[in-house]
């Protein structure tokens, strides 16, 4: 193996005291980011870094990126600060690997030019990725058809209603053939693990994970966020059933007897169940869940505060506009107008 690092290369290999042999590759493998606008910096790092680490554990370039934005410009990201990308998306990205990293607010981010030319990068042989709310672009270009993926867990129920007729796992990544995708955060992580792993084999995957300290490794099929008991504060396998009813069924009109027979206990338990562990009734969660799922419609999607509302399961705008003022404290048209007129001058900006 040679320890001679070109020139070009430096900017991939930083020094460090914790080194794994390796045989040098043939060829390095590519990484292409691409940025969308209000990106999640914790994501991207999350991705970025552990392929530096590899590097730097080597001693050798095993991985080159490069990061993109459509035009080119600094993107904002969503936590406030700014990036300086490296160019505008070439022609054809390196062979490899693109990954789009999305963030808040991708409907509004996700823009004609960058889903066509991730369709063409797919058609060319790369294999895609969305990181956090990436996918967005990926359905955008057509190519999720038929596909298992996934993306950020606040971020799958608007996208459902946006793209009908796909279906996101709920999981923390996804591999399926040349399409990759995670649910972004230090999920970004996870899958770039498995991709050093598939790579350089576990012995630097594993070394990768200590330097990132990384305490666990998780699986592609692990659900992204915590148990439903450990959310509810309970064990009860009737009370936890009767909110996965309540969630699965949050288009359509309540009924506890319905929920209680689901259940298969009588409706007084059902209403004992939720006062006494959540200090809420049944359909004050539902609510809860519908006003939340209204939130993100409304920030995510373009539709309007009827559509919403009927979406999430309210016979009126009215009833609906006036939980949601109650909830969030202001009206849901204020809320989404002021979110539309906010994303302009941040589009004007990038």
């Amino acid at each position: 193996m040679s320890n001679v690092i070109d020139a070009g290369d430096r900017r991939y290999v930083a020094r460090g005291i914790a080194h794994i042999s390796l045989q040098a590759p043939k060829e390095p493998i590519n990484v292409s980011f691409v940025l969308m606008h209000q990106f999640t910096m914790l994501a991207f790092t999350s991705a970025i870094e552990p392929l530096r680490v590899a590097n730097q554990l080597a001693g050798q370039v095993l991985f080159r990126w490069n990061v993109y934005s459509a035009d080119g410009k600094p993107v904002r990201c969503s936590n406030g600060l700014s990036l300086v990308p490296d160019a505008a998306l070439p022609n054809h990205a390196a062979p490899g690997y693109v990954l789009v990293c999305g963030g808040v607010e991708p409907e509004l981010a996700c823009s004609s030019t960058l889903s066509d030319w991730i369709r063409a990068q797919w058609r060319h042989g790369r294999t895609v990725g969305g990181l956090c709310t990436g996918a967005y672009a990926l359905a955008r270009a057509g190519i999720l058809d038929g596909r298992r993926f996934t993306l950020h867990w606040e971020n799958i129920r608007s996208f459902t209603e946006v793209f009908p007729d796909l279906t996101p796992e709920w999981q923390v990544f996804s591999v399926d053939d040349r399409i990759v995708t995670c649910a972004g955060g230090v999920a970004a992580a996870d899958l770039v693990l498995r991709i050093v792993d598939e790579h350089f084999g576990g012995e630097l995957s594993q070394a990768v994970m200590n330097m990132c300290l990384l305490s666990r490794r998780r699986d592609e099929a692990d659900e992204q966020t915590t148990s439903l008991s450990s959310r509810l504060g309970t064990r009860n396998r009737h009370l936890a059933k009767a909110v996965t009813y309540l969630e699965e069924h949050i288009e359509e009109p309540f009924s506890i007897d319905d929920c209680a027979d689901h259940v298969g206990v009588s409706r007084r338990q059902i209403e004992r169940l939720f006062k006494g562990n959540l200090g809420v009734t049944p359909l004050q969660y539902l609510n809860n869940l519908r006003l939340q799922n209204g939130r993100a419609l409304l920030a995510e999607t373009d539709l309007s505060v009827l559509e919403t509302a009927i979406a999430c399961g309210y016979q009126s705008s009215s009833h609906f506009s006036k939980s949601f003022r109650k909830k969030f404290g202001v009206s849901p048209h204020r809320f989404s107008h002021f979110r539309k007129m906010r994303e302009e001058p941040a589009e004007t900006e990038a």
